[in-house]
């Protein structure tokens, strides 16, 4: 094995201080310029820092004492939330973690050299036990059935009680079904032998019905003592309206299967976003902060500045959150999900809310672009919201080539956005007004974005 040639070794205790903060919410000490990624360390602090794992060009790190602490440090979290990465800024105060995220999106921009004004971060008054959805592991500890998280880069899970963002009805859910499975001695799901019955549980609550949705993931379809649970959970939580079994056969760090078996109730849950009515399945997908998404997607429509008359495309249409919500504003819109299931809620909640200027069609929203391109559809406004890796470039293309007055992306990822803002520019598209970061996922490094892209000619 070749010698790593860095200025610290493994076991190594040094004195530093926290200069900056990573991405991943890690505290960054340097030694002649070598950066130490050290977890619950944050900007201004003195540390005396145990090396823990050295690399060619980089550190890590754990705090063995605090020598001198930032006035940002927020004391009021759970230590498992920073240990298992649940909540990786949850160490700073909120409006310290606000202005880490505009600093963020400031970086990545300016080093794609974007002549952008960054807006401050917009963030929630609640900003923990937000979450509308939670998916926990279940494994065996000391030979007890558990429910938590996994420790930061590893599969030890640390038990867990309060997840300190997830709403706090389902932190309760979670202990329900937990000692039932005890009770009940079922089996956990062990990922070395991959034998074990029972690997997650999954609860989404909806925020203005508060109808709740148990879904108990297992390896095999039969489910042991399935009534008896069935009861059990019914007793104790009267929100419940849906409790189903997700059968995941697969060994895979995917958490759920395609199969899903309704044990009671219906098969999914309600909820309402800017007016309108969603049925929300196990397997769809729903953002889990439902306060924040609504100031998002009508920022979003805000910044489109519609007249009534437009064709929208929404590219990545979901199960239809955009699309419904901005279609009264307009005189068409045409969505494209690559999720069957997606799409299928899609068209299902088009019909709830009585929206007949909606389509929904299955594909990959870049080919699906430039068939709509070669058809001659001229969009006046684009909505794209990609996912983490952004948009392909075959997708930039086709929606150039159609001219819409707008383009407005909605990020969940500064770094992508940046790249696809340079594309953009370099085919005639620049940014329109400034950007604006929004706080979706309190406690979390994640930032979303909305920004508006217009020809340079306009």
């Amino acid at each position: 094995m070749a010698k790593i040639n860095a200025p610290v070794y493994k076991n190594q205790e040094i004195e530093g201080e926290v200069v900056d903060i990573t991405y991943q919410g890690m505290g960054v000490v340097k030694v002649d310029e070598y950066p130490i990624f050290v977890v619950d360390a944050i900007p201004g602090e003195e540390v005396l820092v145990g090396v823990t794992k050295v690399q060619k060009n980089y550190a890590f790190g754990r705090v063995i004492k605090r020598l001198k602490e930032s006035d940002l440090r927020n004391h009021e979290v759970n230590q498992a939330a920073l240990t298992t990465g649940i909540a990786p800024l949850a160490n700073l105060v909120y409006p310290a973690q606000l202005e880490f995220k505009q600093k963020q999106v400031q970086e990545l921009f300016k080093k794609m050299h974007l002549d952008a004004e960054i807006l401050p971060t917009i963030g929630m008054e609640q900003h923990t036990g937000y979450r509308n959805k939670a998916q926990v592991p279940v494994r065996e500890i000391h030979g007890e059935i558990n429910t938590g998280f996994y420790r930061r880069n590893s599969h030890n899970l640390v038990p867990i009680e309060d997840y300190y963002i997830q709403d706090p009805a389902i932190d309760h859910a979670i202990v329900v079904v937990r000692d039932l499975l005890r009770k009940y001695q079922l089996d956990a799901y062990d990922e070395q032998t991959h034998r074990g019955d029972i690997k997650t549980i999954m609860v989404r609550r909806g925020y203005y019905s508060h109808e709740m949705m148990i879904v108990i993931v297992t390896r095999r379809k039969k489910l042991p003592v399935a009534e008896a649970l069935v009861a059990g959970i019914r007793a104790v939580l009267p929100e419940v309206t849906s409790i189903i079994q997700n059968v995941n056969s697969e060994a895979t760090n995917v958490m759920m299967g395609d199969t899903n078996k309704t044990l009671w109730g219906a098969d999914y849950i309600t909820d309402t976003l800017l007016g309108k009515t969603f049925e929300i399945g196990p397997l769809s997908f729903y953002q889990v902060n439902p306060q924040s998404t609504e100031l998002l997607y009508q920022l979003a429509i805000d910044k489109a500045d519609l007249r009534g008359d437009e064709t929208v495309i929404d590219a990545y249409s979901g199960i239809g959150t955009i699309s419904l919500t901005v279609a009264n504003q307009v005189k068409q819109v045409m969505g494209v999900e690559i999720v069957p299931g997606a799409v299928a809620d899609a068209k299902r909640n088009a019909k709830i809310n009585g929206v007949e200027n909606v389509t929904f069609e299955l594909g990959k929203a870049e080919e699906k672009m430039q068939e709509w391109q070669m058809a001659e559809l001229q969009p006046d406004v684009i909505f794209v919201d990609p996912p983490r890796k952004g948009l392909a470039p075959e997708l930039i293309d086709a929606a150039v080539a159609m001219k819409p007055d707008k383009i407005v992306y909605i990020s969940c990822n500064p770094a992508t956005l940046a790249r696809d803002a340079e594309l953009l520019a370099t085919q005639g598209y620049a940014i329109k007004g400034p950007v604006q970061p929004i706080d979706q996922f309190p406690q979390t490094t994640h930032v979303e974005c909305v920004v508006v892209f217009e020809p340079k000619e306009a």
